[in-house]
């Protein structure tokens, strides 16, 4: 099996690693500098530092090279570049099924993953999503993750899970497509509530009351949205959710770190050097749930304090004053 991965940051060069073998792999990387660097020094110095790429792996700049010949098509960049991506493959390409592995939602529209790739490719294209609790460092590292393939269309998760499980990557059937994008997306932006309560030493107690109200809120938003309440109990929600808000390697959990030491918003991405996509999914996220009527406070929280310049210790102040009520 062919299988282009369009989009070389630490993720994307991750799951080439964990396709390379079974499948033949071609990474793409829309910066032509630093697809020579990868060729030259057979590493992601810049986003997945330490990890040897094979010598067969190929990596090119050209997305019709990557994806002329590829029986499947697997978008791992930033949401930034989803639309684009999906774009220039149906020009390469028309008709190749579809995953991604990005989470959040669009700047700008809201629109979560697959909403774009329907607007883009229309209702009955073959594609899903991967997502679930994943570091790319250990992924690539060959370290046993479990993960899940969701889509619409059961037959579409039946025929690429066989193909995309491998022994140390396992993949789980889901049809809940709305579920496990939720999930994915605002488990970020819980994280980034998770890091600022431990930068202010709030203690463990709190981080669990957390993200347990945090996966309340998700559930709540899922449903709303059409999704199944069960997913958000599985590995695309409450996996996900845990493993960022309590993992070193998160990169929102960072940033609630850094907010909690009085860090601005652009100094902390700045010093990050890779996309949070926590940041830009609060604002959006805030607004869904107000169109929906969806109590969110947590979320809310976030969007304040990164985008409408509520401190951290207000925001916490302001969660801590509401008033009881039933789980």
């Amino acid at each position: 099996m062919q299988i282009a991965v369009l989009g070389a940051g630490a993720w994307g060069t991750a799951l080439a690693l964990a396709f390379h073998g079974p499948h033949r792999v071609t990474l793409w990387g829309y910066e032509a500098e630093h697809v020579a660097e990868l060729r030259a020094q057979r590493e992601n110095r810049r986003y997945l530092p330490g990890v040897a790429l094979p010598e067969d792996l190929e990596v090119t700049a050209s997305i019709d090279e990557a994806a002329a010949e590829a029986d499947l098509h697997l978008v791992v960049t930033p949401l930034i570049g989803l639309r684009a991506t999906v774009r220039a493959l149906q020009r390469v390409r028309p008709g190749t099924p579809l995953v991604w592995a990005c989470k959040g939602l669009e700047a700008g529209s809201g629109r979560l993953p697959h909403e774009i790739v329907e607007e883009e490719l229309g209702q009955d294209a073959p594609c899903g999503v991967l997502t679930g609790p994943s570091f790319a460092a250990e992924v690539a590292r060959g370290q046993p993750t479990a993960i899940t393939l969701a889509s619409r269309d059961a037959a579409f998760v039946e025929h690429w899970l066989p193909v995309l499980h491998q022994p140390l990557l396992r993949v789980y059937a889901n049809t809940d497509l709305v579920g496990a994008e939720i999930g994915g997306a605002l488990k970020n932006v819980m994280a980034i509530a998770a890091g600022v309560s431990d930068g202010m030493g709030f203690g463990l107690n709190a981080r669990a009351a957390l993200i347990t109200r945090g996966l309340a809120e998700i559930a709540r938003l899922a449903v709303a949205l059409g999704g199944r309440p069960e997913t958000l109990m599985g590995l695309a929600g409450m996996g996900d959710l845990i493993l960022t808000c309590t993992g070193d390697l998160s990169r929102n959990r960072r940033v609630g770190l850094a907010l909690a030491q009085g860090k601005t918003l652009d100094v902390i991405l700045r010093e990050l050097g890779h996309v949070a996509e926590g940041v830009p999914t609060a604002r959006e996220v805030a607004a869904l749930a107000a169109r929906h009527g969806v109590e969110m406070p947590l979320c809310e929280a976030v969007d304040a304090l990164l985008h409408r310049g509520l401190s951290a210790a207000e925001a916490v102040d302001r969660l801590l004053a509401r008033d009881p009520k039933h789980e």
